[in-house]
């Protein structure tokens, strides 16, 4: 099996691709034949050591993927070989083969491609959970969304649109912004040419948005502060900006809001189920066609450092996706 690895942190260029024996599924694992991996903010934070968490190198970076079951390990009952699946895994995503426990496996909607499987579990579910379990959005409030055309930016606008919100895109260019309207965002706003404080409050009539979700952090997350309505929720997500925020207290008390953090990784050992759960609901929405993915760009796997460059430098909009070279097998009718 052809697999990346990073043999040292601290450089994208330490990546490599090297050649691998094909694992064996043990009991309640599944072989999965990769077709395509969806890159995310935290896989290139994983390779310069930066991340919560550091796996011992020499290790396979990667979050996602989406594939064929090839094989089933003793117990193995959820899944059978050559069903398509979308994996969720700690690392190792980053290969045309992959071993993953059972329960990290979820089944494909019928008409749904591998590069959009690939690109969806992290962000999609990402975006549902902050939104609906942890800021409480609700029918008719006002969503503001930051990096509105990046990975998880751009899911936030449409499941914000799909449970009923207004939804506010902010972004650096005129292009992204285009993106988010796309997308269903009714609002856009330049933070590089406009002030966003400014912009907000005209928007909503000098109340504020309810909910402001911001993957961005620094002077995005200082101005968000500023305006947020009378009881907001404003969710935590990363710090895209490079520089982690502090909250003033006494903002928070004087306007009733709430700072409320996200870290999704978590859920996938704390409380499998949530994860479970919000992936079934967005896999429902995405057949029922309120989710449309977006992948900006689709690489070979042999190029996964120059794929990592183009989220972190914002280049990218939506998804980028790495694919192994497999054709890709049959989809089945989507609606």
């Amino acid at each position: 099996m052809r697999a990346v690895r990073c043999h040292a942190y601290g450089d994208l260029g330490n990546l490599v691709v090297e050649e691998l024996p094909t694992p064996e599924p043990g009991p309640g694992q599944v072989l999965v034949e990769v077709h395509a991996v969806g890159i995310n903010f935290a896989d290139g934070l994983m390779v310069l050591g930066q991340y919560q968490e550091k796996p011992p190198v020499p290790f396979t970076p990667g979050l996602e993927a989406a594939g064929v079951v090839a094989a089933c390990g003793e117990g193995v009952t959820r899944v059978r070989p050559g069903d398509r699946v979308a994996c969720l895994v700690d690392t190792g995503a980053y290969a045309d083969t992959l071993l993953a426990p059972e329960d990290r496996l979820f089944p494909l909607p019928d008409g749904m491609d591998m590069a959009t499987a690939a690109a969806f579990p992290v962000v999609y579910g990402t975006s549902h959970v902050a939104l609906d379990r942890r800021a409480r959005l609700q029918p008719g409030e006002t969503l503001l969304v930051h990096g509105a055309a990046g990975g998880v930016g751009l899911t936030a606008v449409e499941i914000g649109r799909a449970m009923g919100a207004t939804v506010i895109a902010s972004a650096s260019t005129p292009e992204k912004l285009a993106v988010a309207a796309l997308h269903g965002a009714e609002h856009l706003i330049d933070y590089t040419r406009e002030d966003l404080r400014q912009r907000v409050r005209e928007i909503t009539d000098g109340r504020g948005a309810d909910v402001i979700y911001d993957p961005v952090g620094g002077d995005v997350f200082d101005a968000s502060l500023r305006c947020i309505a009378w009881e907001g929720r404003l969710v935590v997500i990363g710090f895209a900006s490079g520089r982690i925020p502090q909250a003033p207290a006494n903002l928070l008390l004087v306007k009733n809001i709430a700072v409320i953090g996200l870290f999704w990784g978590a859920y996938r050992q704390r409380d499998p189920k949530v994860v479970r759960d919000s992936l079934e609901t967005l896999f429902g929405w995405w057949a029922e066609g309120r989710l449309k993915p977006h992948v900006s760009h689709r690489l070979d796997l042999a190029d996964a450092a120059a794929a990592i460059g183009l989220l972190r430098d914002r280049r990218s909009t939506g998804k980028v996706v790495l694919t192994t070279g497999r054709s890709e097998p049959g989809a089945g009718p989507h609606g």
